[in-house]
């Protein structure tokens, strides 16, 4: 009985999570998380594979995202669960023979621990005027903040997050942003802020523009969020297109 009460708490789940999602893109996430000191060669094993996908024809789709900790991750557009079932690979595998497990092998050597989860995008609480959907072209360069919180303040950290929105919107502000929240696969609540630039000197101008714009008022707004996180991490990075994969 105790086993039937949490396979039909985790169906519930799922489909509470796949209803929410209907009118939100849902992505799935391939995170790895690479040494150091094997940057160098994870790179070429990269573009080696982005080569391969391209020779094969490989009918899936992703966008490459790089952070300056060295994490990697290749983001997935997914409609539904039911995808997480497919094998776009199996193909490309069967032709390349040993030498697609060798190139995996040659990537575990890279990292001591890499996975996947979903994360949805949240149009709702983006502040993008004119549309969210599509990256903004020549704006690789990103800053993500992804701000935590308890399940009990879940509530209140969506309030200040629209309270921060409309704060912007009244002001007129340019400092667009994407919003992302945790999805299946992930142990803790968070959203991501997802802040595109130029390069790191343009997003810098553009943050301490965006400051004048706001006033010294913001922080009252911002507090509604910062007040009911348990903390908040900063990540630079830039979306990588060439490492980024789009079949024929």
């Amino acid at each position: 009985m105790k086993a039937l009460k949490t396979t039909l708490i985790l169906a519930f789940i799922l489909c509470l999570t796949c209803n929410l999602s209907q009118a939100q893109q849902m992505f799935l996430v391939h995170q790895d998380n690479v040494k150091p000191s094997k940057m160098m060669e994870y790179e070429k094993i990269a573009k080696e594979f982005h080569a391969a996908s391209v020779e094969h024809n490989l009918q899936t789709k992703w966008v490459t995202a790089v952070s300056n900790d060295f994490r990697y991750f290749y983001i997935t557009p997914i409609e539904n669960f039911a995808e997480l079932d497919k094998r776009p690979m199996a193909d490309m595998a069967k032709a390349m023979g040993d030498k697609f497990g060798e190139m995996f092998e040659r990537y575990d050597k890279c990292y001591n621990s890499h996975g996947s989860y979903i994360v949805v995008h949240d149009e709702e609480l983006s502040y993008m005027p004119n549309g969210s959907k599509e990256a903004i072209e020549g704006k690789n360069y990103r800053k993500w903040f992804y701000m935590y919180y308890a399940p009990k303040n879940a509530k209140k950290v969506k309030e200040g997050m629209k309270a921060v929105k409309e704060l912007f919107a009244s002001k007129g502000s340019t400092n667009y942003y994407r919003i992302y929240r945790n999805g299946f696969g992930a142990m803790e609540n968070y959203y991501l802020v997802s802040v595109a630039a130029k390069d790191e000197i343009d997003g810098a101008t553009q943050a301490k523009a965006n400051e004048d714009v706001l006033g010294p008022d913001r922080w009252e707004t911002f507090s509604k969020v910062l007040n009911n996180i348990s903390r908040m991490e900063e990540y630079s990075g830039e979306m990588r297109p060439d490492l980024s994969y789009s079949p024929k």
